[in-house]
């Protein structure tokens, strides 16, 4: 036997891929397999915005194999089971993959270690793959992982990274594994009309164009809703298109304050996996609990369905709502205005929240979507618990001529300057005519419902 399975993930790429690399050593034959997880279209994590990446990446995948000689395996199904089925039909003595933090994930590693080796197939795990630093391998004195960013983000900073492995040259796979047909994003229904492309190769090509370009502004930019000034690597760094451990040495070769602040932007990646590892039912439980008694869903059914819809009456949530549903993805600041704007100013739970997100997000992760609604929330690793965003202040500082709101609510198109952030303001026949809605709450009374539930009065 000279055979090797890789497990493919959330590590969809050839560049900087260590499990790959392994499974090639002593010029072995390999078969680079993903399984789409029957358990995962269970629990409804199968969004379609995501299904449609995904296929993007699986095609782009395969075409790369092809060209070094391979090809990609799919089947579905239990991955276990269709991992075990593979070794056997490609006679391998052992699989490679990468580590991950979710409970599913751990679960999965788990079972699979177990039947392999009642097969006599070794297992071996890699770390690095989906983060920079591994998880676990920083911890503070006497615990188990960092609740806190910035200590994390000191020591992470120190860490060596291990280095960046070029994409091999040829990947043999042996004859007789079978593979289902390739997804295809045109049999994806109900997908965000501005979905962006998936795949290895456009993922580069829009770090190539980051790094000429956008990086160098990012500490300055990143927070202007209109400038658009954000990487948008979010959903290549989820499939894992593209590696963290190449993206922060590339980030610091080109150096500078926007890098720096890219940089801190992929240990905040790493901080939730941690975090997650550590205490995976922070994926549905308070990770820090404030003891809040949330608005019934009923009780607030009108107005989460306005906040769903983009019809809060406050512009700048109701733009990145828009956003999100249009592209599948929204500006980092409007998913933090969205998410206090819900938990905050109508006190409605995070969860409900968060699982709109997962319905939509094509970047959506359990460790990343949900530690970062319970941050805005105060009910994670936040040590401001109690902060309220104003949607209107924020949108007067990060949207300051309301561009990013005309470009989302263009019913609003015609308003000029800052006073399309409060159209509930104009008077007479200028108000009449617009088909926008009044604000759903009061701000003081959303914020007095808050601080009383938090008491805080």
């Amino acid at each position: 036997m000279n055979v090797s399975v890789v497990l493919l993930t959330s590590d969809l790429r050839l560049h900087d891929h260590p499990p790959l690399r392994a499974a090639l050593g002593g010029s072995r034959q390999v078969v680079p397999l993903f399984v789409r997880d029957r358990d995962v279209d269970r629990t409804g994590f199968a969004a379609a915005n995501r299904l449609a990446f995904l296929a993007d990446c699986l095609r782009d995948l395969d075409a790369g194999l092809r060209e070094r000689g391979g090809r990609l395996v799919v089947r579905s199904g239990d991955p276990v089971e269709q991992v075990c089925e593979v070794a056997a039909e490609a006679e391998a003595d052992e699989v490679h993959m990468a580590a991950d933090v979710s409970a599913h994930a751990i679960r999965r590693e788990e079972r699979l270690r177990r039947a392999l080796e009642a097969e006599g197939v070794r297992l071996h795990v890699h770390d690095t793959v989906t983060t920079a630093v591994a998880p676990g391998a920083l911890t503070p004195a006497a615990k188990d992982h960092f609740a806190v960013f910035t200590p994390y983000f000191r020591h992470w900073a120190r860490q060596p990274l291990r280095g960046v492995l070029d994409a091999p040259e040829a990947v043999r796979v042996p004859e007789g594994v079978g593979s289902e047909e390739l997804p295809s994003r045109a049999r994806v229904a109900g997908v965000s009309p501005g979905l962006a492309r998936g795949g290895e190769a456009e993922g580069r090509r829009r770090l190539a164009a980051w790094l000429r370009g956008g990086i160098t502004a990012y500490d300055k930019g990143h927070d202007d809703l209109a400038g658009d000034a954000t990487s948008r690597l979010s959903p290549h760094l989820h499939f894992g298109t593209l590696a963290p451990v190449e993206l922060v040495h590339r980030a610091r070769a080109a150096g500078g304050p926007g890098a720096e602040a890219f940089v801190r932007q992929l240990a905040w990646r790493d901080f939730h996996r941690q975090v997650l590892r550590a205490r995976p039912d922070a994926a549905h439980a308070d990770y820090r609990t404030r003891h809040d008694h949330w608005r019934p869903e009923r009780e607030a059914e009108e107005e989460i369905r306005a906040w769903r819809e983009g019809r809060t009456g406050f512009p700048v949530v109701d733009a990145a709502m828009r956003q999100l549903r249009h592209e599948g993805w929204t500006h980092n600041r409007g998913r933090l205005l969205a998410a206090s704007f819900l938990t905050k100013t109508l006190y409605v739970d995070w969860r409900v929240g968060a699982r709109h997100f997962l319905d939509l997000l094509v970047d959506g992760d359990v460790a990343n979507n949900q530690l970062n609604w319970q941050w805005m929330a105060g009910t994670g690793t936040d040590t401001r618990p109690n902060r309220v965003l104003n949607p209107v202040a924020q949108a007067r500082r990060y949207d300051p001529d309301g561009a990013f709101v005309r470009r989302w609510v263009p019913e609003l198109g015609h308003l000029t300057g800052p006073q399309v952030h409060e159209p509930w303001k104009l008077r007479g026949p200028e108000r009449a005519a617009l088909d926008y809605p009044d604000p759903i709450v009061d701000l003081s009374d959303g914020l007095a419902r808050f601080r009383a539930a938090r008491k805080r009065t």
